[in-house]
């Protein structure tokens, strides 16, 4: 579900960046609350686990398309929705700067379909309540479902804002259907990911094993993820007729300027680019969940 900037003019992006800014800032200071050192490793390492479970595309039978896990709903589930806003900003902070997988000009609005709704919408009018009654598998899957479809659905609205889309109806009809079944999927990995954390208390042993499997994921198992288009690419390529490249005007030329110069992992093999990539997001996540833990006391001014 990550847009390009060639979907995506700088009268949408732009706006959604800053609004997205703004949310990130505000995650941030909510998060402080009651955010502790101890949280650092399981946050770190659920970071980490999300980035690779996002680089492994599985088959979506009798479509040709695939699709592959988002996140957001699970970071939300075992973190909280701030730090798991965060954690998916992070992620696709890095995808976008060091892969070019999505857009810079369309970052804001990939934050926005991939986590605010996730975290901020999906969670607590949906996930939490359920969680609440002990329907935890219910509430992972309805869900992550729902976060999905919000999110292919604020996809239609931001192509069309855009200009590059003018069929609304079948493109919605496309993003809607292979998303419905990419959110099954992802609640079923969500509801098991919940329960394992729950199990065991987010202690040291479940962050480390999620740090392996991390590793894993990205040095090993993403070589075999499918190559078929996912789920946007998918219904792209079934809208062809209808949709208009967003590649004129200085500003994109400077964003696929800037990224073009950034994006030094895409010309690595892919499991050294991958592993290098997880590197980046530990260090990232590490500091930020670190900043985070910190404390404001009257000393501090001194």
């Amino acid at each position: 579900m990550h847009l390009g900037n060639s979907v995506i003019c700088p009268v949408t992006g732009i706006p959604m960046l800053a609004a997205m800014g703004f949310a990130a800032y505000w995650a941030f200071k909510k998060a402080k609350n009651d955010f502790t050192k101890d949280k650092i490793l399981p946050t770190v390492a659920l970071t980490a686990l999300v980035f690779g479970l996002q680089m492994i595309n599985f088959a979506i039978p009798q479509t040709g398309s695939s699709g592959h896990i988002v996140g957001g709903m699970l970071l939300a589930a075992i973190l909280g929705p701030y730090v798991g806003f965060l954690a998916i900003c992070t992620i696709l902070l890095v995808q976008a700067l060091f892969f070019a997988d999505g857009g810079l000009l369309a970052l804001g609005c990939n934050i926005f379909n991939m986590g605010f709704l996730a975290c901020f919408v999906a969670y607590p009018f949906i996930y939490k309540p359920l969680a609440q009654n002990k329907k935890v598998v219910l509430g992972s899957i309805l869900a992550s479902v729902a976060a999905l479809q919000l999110g292919s659905f604020a996809v239609v609205i931001q192509s069309y804002l855009s200009g590059s889309i003018t069929n609304v109806l079948s493109f919605a009809g496309f993003m809607q259907s292979i998303h419905l079944a990419i959110g099954i999927v992802e609640g079923i990995v969500c509801a098991i990911f919940v329960l394992a954390a729950q199990k065991t208390q987010l202690s040291k042993t479940f962050s480390y094993i999620m740090g392996t499997f991390s590793i894993l994921l990205a040095g090993i198992i993403s070589n075999y993820a499918s190559a078929k288009p996912d789920g946007l690419e998918w219904s792209l390529l079934n809208m062809s007729n209808s949709f208009v490249e967003q590649t004129q005007g200085q500003i994109y030329a400077f964003s696929e300027a800037f990224q073009a110069k950034t994006s030094f992992l895409i010309n690595m093999p892919n499991s050294l680019a991958n592993l290098i990539g997880l590197c980046m997001i530990i260090m990232i996540s590490a500091v930020l969940f670190n900043a985070i833990s910190k404390k404001f006391t009257p000393s501090d001014e001194n």
